[in-house]
């Protein structure tokens, strides 16, 4: 069987992006869009389905959900990790065997209650171990300047998946959940089974009894990872409070309407820039990203309709450009293996998400007493411009490493 960059990039020009695919490929394409399909049925309705279903107190569903997208996150470190040590195909099937039983375990709770913590930990747990050895996947093998058409992709497949779950599973979680319980469960089963015949990615060579082990965190690229970390810290005030804004002004399903239109820029958007955002200069990048941040949030204090609209827009083409540059730029700057660079990334947006919830939290409840959560997005936006020249002392610390050799990109 050809090795699966090969089947990828073989006879493709510079403009034929994605084109030829070969049937591995295009199968995690799907599962791209499959997998958070199964996921955003159940997982954005848990905290109705804990506390209005299970009975948990307003105060546990917090600590519950805080401390599972922290894990989502944070955990793909690990994830990455793994992925160097046993593979990528096997790293990927065992996460999605972790998120199955993850989503049997929700099943159970409907008749123990106290099961449903556990399972929902465990399904981030399996997030947390595909996402990098699936990214990794995605580009084995892919010269350099392909590699933003496919994860650019990759991430439209997913959030396509995230887009169109909630809108299925809505009418279910809370009047038939059991079934919607079995129907994700067999969704991932179905998966997890087309996974185990992919091929092993090609020129994979598990690391010799005889070699250390290195840190997590070794051969880092410093500043793509504390531009990442920067990035979701600043993004997550729109992604966790923009609901209490947007309800309050307006109401539950024009807050649907934002989210709809944030996934469909990022799904139609990105794969169309990547190109573009390949070529573009690490700094102007990180300038053009911030900069749409910021415009967004401050869009968003207007409070009327239209402004959550076009701040929504802003927000998410900025987003566009940082998530993926900042991916792009440590690919190539780290000596890691691709998998443990996803791993470090996704880190690096964990701790961003959870600083966000914490600092967040704390300024829009001391706005929300004031009466005025509008200056809630003015401070975030302010924030955008002031931060990020602090990531510039980091540049004299950001030079490739010389002690670790880089791996080839590129199947022999």
């Amino acid at each position: 069987m050809a090795p699966v960059g090969e089947r990828a990039g073989r006879g493709a020009g510079p403009r034929t992006g994605l084109s030829p695919l070969g049937g591995p490929l295009r199968f995690l394409l799907l599962s791209s869009f499959l997998i958070p399909l199964g996921s955003f049925m159940v997982l954005p309705f848990m905290s109705v389905f804990l506390h209005e279903r299970l009975g948990m107190g307003l105060g546990t569903v917090g600590v519950v959900l805080a401390a599972a997208s922290l894990v989502q996150f944070s955990g793909g470190v690990a994830g990455g990790a793994l992925a160097d040590r046993i593979g990528l195909r096997r790293t990927m099937i065992w996460a999605l065997v972790v998120r199955t039983a993850g989503f049997v375990g929700l099943l159970l709770a409907l008749r123990w209650p106290p099961l449903a913590v556990g399972a929902l930990i465990l399904t981030c747990c399996g997030a947390a171990l595909y996402l990098p050895a699936n990214k990794a996947y995605l580009v084995h093998g892919v010269e350099e300047e392909r590699r933003p058409a496919y994860l650019s992709a990759g991430n439209a497949a997913l959030n396509a998946g995230m887009a169109m779950g909630p809108l299925i599973a809505g009418p279910f979680v809370l009047s038939s959940p059991g079934w919607l319980f079995v129907a994700v469960t067999a969704l991932f089963v179905v998966v997890t089974a087309g996974h185990a015949r992919l091929p092993s990615a090609t020129g994979e060579r598990p690391p010799s009894p005889g070699t250390p082990r290195q840190g997590l965190l070794a051969g880092v690229a410093l500043l793509p990872f504390a531009a990442n970390a920067l990035a979701f810290y600043l993004y997550f005030h729109f992604q966790h409070f923009l609901a209490l804004y947007a309800v309050e002004r307006a109401s539950s399903a024009f807050y649907s309407v934002v989210l709809l239109l944030c996934f469909a820029l990022v799904i139609v958007v990105q794969p169309l820039a990547s190109g573009l955002i390949r070529r573009m200069p690490y700094g102007p990048a990180l300038a053009v990203g911030f900069a749409g941040l910021a415009a967004g949030l401050a869009v968003l204090a207007i409070g009327t309709r239209p402004a959550l609209l076009a701040g929504g827009a802003l927000i998410t083409l900025g987003d566009i450009v940082l998530f993926l540059k900042n991916d792009l730029e440590a690919l190539r700057r780290s000596p890691r293996s691709d998998a443990v660079i996803f791993g470090q990334q996704r880190l690096a947006a964990g701790l961003g998400a959870c600083a966000s919830g914490v600092l967040g939290g704390l300024v829009y409840s001391f706005g929300e007493r004031a009466g005025d959560t509008g200056a809630f997005w003015l401070i975030a936006a302010a924030q955008c411009l002031l931060l990020p020249p602090l990531l510039l002392m980091l540049r004299h610390r950001a030079a490739r490493p010389a002690q670790l050799p880089r791996r080839s990109t590129v199947a022999p």
